[in-house]
């Protein structure tokens, strides 16, 4: 494997880093951040979903984007507006000033995640095996340091800005640089075909709703984990802030080690394996007598839901070789739609039945995915049928000079 691919791997690899810390940042101090504008709880649920909608709006631009630029440019350009935008959030003293900074935030990373994933998939298909699993065992670990760095600014109860800052003065020149050795998977004339590839929807929907399923358990975890435990389970405030760490150890350590699954056993056991697992955990959480277990169930979730959204883009660019970043951005969107759905939904049934019976609803959901689990096959012809390509292939053209 040559020298370019392995750079272009591991820059691609700290950027999904990168990106991890950048959005935990946000998201755990979502507190702090209602406090310095004075965001009523009302008003903050519609400050919270115009992220993902337009974070889906930035996705379906870079559809478009990337048929006359290069996913690596609109990776390299994206991914500083992310962090400046997470700055602006932490700077600014009025209400307008955190809107648009959340503005600016959805829009790139709605291109952000596409990109990233486009490069990913492309470089999986240069390299022949797996690897993307290692790109979110990335994002896993940036999420754990921006979520640690988050709880250390509020323990010392520093300002968003000055918690921020000290970030983005070490990101943005480093991804910028890092952004140099990005390649852009395939020779130039693949890229070409790939750029005027069709994508039938129809063909790619039970891909979308497996990762609107696999985000829907996602959210739940993220939103109502400690609330679960301390209220339903009877855990004291301390204990209720564990379980989501531990889903987040947890979806590394599956990350980590998936590629190397999907490798042995291939796609379809593996998303399989992860449905049951993940279904295993939300029926363990629901049942639970006490917190202890209810974060058994929660670690178990971690292990299982970690290895399918990696695996569903990667399915998509083996789906369309022709057209992966076109699949690609419109696949990212049904994150978005999984996101802005899953904390509503249990909250609603929570409230009006049990959160415990709202648990088994994502349960039911991830188990759905069992029955598209062979849309992950790969066909014949493509990487990926059991056998390893030879360890040589055409790089194409990296980032550089374009």
């Amino acid at each position: 494997m040559t020298d370019v691919l392995r750079r272009g791997r591991a820059s691609l690899a700290f950027s999904f880093f990168a990106q991890g810390a950048t959005f935990a940042l946000l998201v755990t101090r979502i507190p702090a951040i209602q406090d310095r504008y004075g965001i009523s709880d009302a008003l903050l649920p519609v400050f919270l979903a115009a992220v993902p909608i337009l974070a889906g709006v930035g996705s379906v631009t870079t559809e478009h984007l990337v048929k006359r630029i290069p996913a690596s440019r609109l990776l390299r350009w994206s991914q500083p507006v992310v962090l400046l935008a997470l700055l602006g959030v932490g700077a600014g003293d009025h209400l307008v000033e955190v809107a648009i900074a959340l503005g600016a935030f959805g829009l790139a990373v709605g291109a952000l995640d596409a990109s990233m994933n486009m490069l990913g998939v492309s470089l999986q298909r240069t390299y022949g095996r797996s690897i993307m699993l290692g790109f979110h065992a990335a994002y896993s670990l940036g999420g754990i340091v921006g979520a640690s760095l988050a709880w250390a600014g509020a323990h010392w109860h520093l300002s968003l800005l000055v918690s921020y800052l000290p970030v983005a003065l070490v990101l943005l020149p480093a991804t910028f640089v890092g952004s140099r050795w990005y390649v852009d998977g395939g020779a130039p004339e693949q890229r070409e075909a790939a750029e005027g590839g069709p994508v039938v929807f129809k063909l790619l929907l039970p891909l979308c709703l497996v990762m609107t399923f696999a985000y829907i358990g996602d959210s739940t975890v993220s939103n109502w984990s400690a609330k679960y435990l301390q209220d339903v389970l009877g855990s004291s405030e301390q204990l209720a802030t564990v379980p989501y760490n531990v889903y987040m150890v947890t979806t590394l350590l599956g990350r980590a080690i998936g590629d190397f699954g999907v490798r042995r056993f291939g796609a379809v056991a593996v998303v399989r394996l992860g449905a049951v697992v993940a279904a295993l955990g939300f029926a363990v959480v629901a049942v639970a007598p006490g917190a202890w277990v209810g974060m058994l169930g929660f670690t178990l979730l971690g292990l299982g839901l970690c290895v399918i959204v990696p695996q569903t883009f990667a399915a998509a660019g083996r789906l369309f070789p022709g057209a992966s970043d076109t699949a690609i951005a419109r696949l990212n969107i049904f994150n978005y739609v999984g996101f802005l759905i899953g904390s509503p939904l249990v909250g609603a049934l929570g409230d009006a039945w049990n959160y415990r019976g709202a648990m088994l609803v994502p349960m039911v959901l991830v188990l759905v995915t069992l029955g598209y689990a062979r849309s992950f096959a790969p066909e014949p012809n493509r990487y990926g049928d059991g056998h390893e390509r030879p360890r040589t292939a055409d790089v194409g053209r990296g980032s550089n000079g374009l």
